[in-house]
Formats: structure tokens, C-alpha cells, sequence
């Protein structure tokens, strides 16, 4: 099977979870076997080749980080360009990977993406949501690597099936909501690991100012303004 990946993420490719995430996939797809090809939206020369290969392939996967609660802009736009297919036959899948470690906050998102395959004349592959990516650029190879990890054996399953199915979703996909017990532990104790990991998450992003700011508010305004001058 040869499936054509195409990464909805607006980051370049040397910046992006979802280029990460992709690789790894491909890793275990291409390890029974299968062949691949990837395509990156970020980068708008890749656009023409990217649409030639949805037109002239039958298995497509759209790799994409969850924005806003739905599809990033950029893929969109692609989208927008595409054609619907005439003759039957390719079928469109879906990965979604986003920050927040509940996969429940990807479901509005999994909704409208199981509207594009029939709109492109295409049959429906499934989506696989993961959660808890927001660091995966940021917390080093070794635990990168882990995090990275189950994405080898998912490529794997997908390159059998040809689809997510639902005992594959169902494994890897999780959780669907924090547990009332993870909640506490949030709002306990772990506030301050959390807080000092997204202090260190902000350093290594190039923020400057505390966490704590609040730019918009008065104050704040007067004092930012006061120290330009």
C-alpha cells in the first residue's frame, strides 16, 4: 500500500509536533512494507506536487495539529483547492494531535473532518486523536522519544488495515476525559510541577515576561509604555 501523508500544520517542518509524529508513523508504516510520501503544507511550494498526489493516489492521510478547536487555516485553504473525485476508490484518514491531554477536546474537530471525505468523493478512513503533544518539541530526545513511541506501532496497524480502526482508536486514543482523581492531583499538589513546566516551556519559546502578566490591563499598559520611552 502506498499512502500519500499530507501535514496540515501551519509550522515548518523542523519546528512541528506534527512533522515529529509523522515521521515516527511513517516508521512503522513503511516497516510491513507499505511505501510512503510526505507533503507539507507549510510550505506553499510543496502545494501543486501535494494536490497532483491526492489526485492521482487512492490512500490519503492528513496529519494535523487540533487549532482552535478545529483545522488550522492553512489546510483550509488547500483544502479549498481540491476537487472532488469523480471515479470511487481513495479513502481519506485522519491523525489529529493536539496539546491538551483529553482526547475529548478533538471530538468537534473529528466531527468536521468526517464531512471533507464525502465532499472530495472519497470514502472515510477514520480519525485517530492523541492528546498531551504541547511539549513534544520541548522536553528533549529521550522523552520525546516515548512520547513518540506508540505512534511506530499505530503507523504499524494502519499500514495492515489501511484505516484507524476502532480496537486501534480505542488503545492508543486516550483518555477521553482526566479522571476525577487526576483532576485533584491538577489542583493540588501538581499545580506547581505544571506551573514550573510551562515556566520552563515559556523560557525555551523565547517569552520574556512572567507568567503571570496581564498586558491588557491598565497598569500594565502604563508601565510597558513608560519603560519604551
Amino acid at each position: 500500500m502506498h499512502v500519500v501523508i499530507i501535514s496540515g500544520a501551519a509550522r515548518t517542518q523542523s519546528r512541528s509536533n506534527t512533522a515529529k509524529i509523522i515521521a515516527a508513523l511513517c516508521e512503522g508504516l513503511n516497516s510491513s512494507g507499505n511505501t510512503s510520501e510526505i507533503w507539507y503544507l507549510s510550505d506553499r511550494k510543496q502545494w501543486k506536487s501535494a494536490k497532483t498526489a491526492f489526485e492521482e493516489n487512492q490512500n490519503i492521510l492528513f496529519a494535523l495539529p487540533l487549532y482552535v478547536e478545529n483545522v488550522p487555516g492553512i489546510m483550509l485553504e488547500f483544502l479549498a483547492g481540491l476537487s472532488a473525485k469523480e471515479r470511487p476508490g481513495t479513502r481519506i484518514s485522519f491523525l489529529l494531535q493536539g496539546g491538551f491531554p483529553e482526547v475529548s477536546q478533538g471530538r468537534c474537530c473529528e466531527e468536521f473532518l468526517k464531512t471533507l471525505p464525502a465532499q472530495l468523493g472519497c470514502g472515510y478512513g477514520g480519525t485517530f486523536i492523541k492528546g498531551d503533544m504541547f511539549g513534544l518539541s520541548l522536553m528533549g530526545e529521550k522523552i520525546g522519544g516515548k512520547l513518540l513511541q506508540p505512534f511506530i506501532e499505530i503507523g504499524r496497524l494502519f499500514g495492515e488495515n489501511g484505516v484507524f480502526r476502532p480496537e486501534t482508536i480505542e488503545t492508543f486514543s486516550t483518555p477521553e476525559y482526566l479522571s476525577e482523581k487526576q483532576i485533584r492531583m491538577s489542583n493540588g499538589p501538581l499545580r506547581y510541577v505544571q506551573r514550573f513546566a510551562m515556566w520552563y516551556f515559556a523560557k525555551r519559546l523565547g517569552c520574556k515576561t512572567k507568567l503571570e502578566a496581564k498586558p491588557f490591563c491598565e497598569n500594565e499598559l502604563q508601565e510597558a509604555w513608560e519603560e519604551t520611552r
